[in-house]
């Protein structure tokens, strides 16, 4: 394969590649909106507490959500942009937007890693705090937080041995609500679905982010050195003759016609053409036909009067 069609296929490559960055950067999107807005994230967030432990992590979580959206994006407009005007300062572009992007990767899967559940203990450490103060009966919109909590994530209470609480819990499930599962259960196995669509979302963005650099890093090189696929610049048509077709080279009009196509051909070429395409062989609108010889060249027309044949034309035509 030659360096041009090498180049043919990293520029379609790298334009399927930033659409499919486009509509990961929409998923991302998407999930970060149902992230902040909500209902079971939002009612956790929303809580009125001294020291909300799960306002901070939805913060950071939301942030770092928003500038993954905003580089992906970018980048993929940049670089699709820059493969097809050919824009080596658009393709540079599209490289930093890229590099930044895995970078934001990099670190929210060493955060997953390094702290796999500081997420879902925020949450459950805010719902304990809202749980315990409603219990204890110290503030009444607690006790509102707390049902609108067990309502939205269809749980009721909490069952733990490390409860301290008696009998006041007893009365808080009653009815429907006592058949509901355990709400600390019910927000484990809420973030355990949403944390493995995040995880899926990252992998595909890492593996889309280093097929994009690694593409967006050929093309650039590819533009500095001039391989490009198409031919750059600006293209003047010179305006030709009216009527006057492009003319092959004679000795290939006689080899394809033979001899009696290669005097038509060098006839029709003397022969002058006006501006509106008409074929003015008489001389005047009265006059005969000349013979074909009269509109060979001068030097045929001598050829014959050597060998002493009759022309037949005037003397002004030999002239000419």
């Amino acid at each position: 394969m030659g360096p041009w069609s090498r180049v043919r296929v990293a520029k379609c490559q790298m334009l399927v590649t930033c659409f499919f960055i486009l509509l990961l950067g929409l998923s991302v999107a998407t999930m970060v909106t149902l992230t902040y807005f909500g209902a079971h994230f939002a009612v956790i967030r929303r809580a009125s507490l001294e020291k909300n432990p799960y306002q901070a992590v939805h913060q950071w979580a939301f942030s770092a959500g928003l500038s993954l959206v905003g580089l992906l994006t970018l980048g993929a407009v940049l670089s699709a942009v820059a493969t097809v005007k050919e824009a080596q300062g658009l393709m540079a572009g599209g490289f930093l937007c890229f590099s930044l992007a895995f970078c934001t990767q990099v670190q929210v899967v060493f955060w997953r890693l390094h702290s796999p559940t500081q997420v879902e203990d925020a949450m459950l450490d805010t719902y304990d705090l809202v749980y315990e103060q409603a219990m204890k009966g110290t503030s009444h919109v607690l006790r509102q937080e707390l049902a609108a909590i067990q309502d939205v994530f269809l749980c009721c209470g909490k069952r733990s041995p490390f409860s301290r609480l008696g009998s006041t819990e007893a009365d808080l499930c009653q009815g429907e609500e006592a058949a509901r599962e355990d709400c600390l259960q019910g927000i484990r196995s809420f973030l355990r679905t949403h944390q493995q669509v995040a995880s899926s979302l990252t992998s595909i963005g890492l593996a889309l982010t280093v097929s994009a650099l690694l593409l967006s890093s050929f093309l650039w090189f590819a533009i500095r050195c001039g391989c490009s696929l198409d031919r750059k610049g600006k293209y003047t048509l010179t305006p030709r003759a009216c009527g006057r077709q492009p003319q092959e080279p004679s000795l290939l009009r006689c080899s394809q016609g033979g001899p009696a196509h290669c005097l038509h051909s060098e006839a029709d070429a003397i022969g002058p053409r006006g501006c509106l395409g008409s074929l003015r062989w008489l001389q005047e609108s009265d006059a005969a036909p000349l013979p074909l010889s009269c509109h060979l060249p001068a030097h045929r027309a001598l050829q014959g009067r050597s060998r002493g044949g009759l022309s037949g034309c005037p003397e002004q035509g030999l002239s000419d």
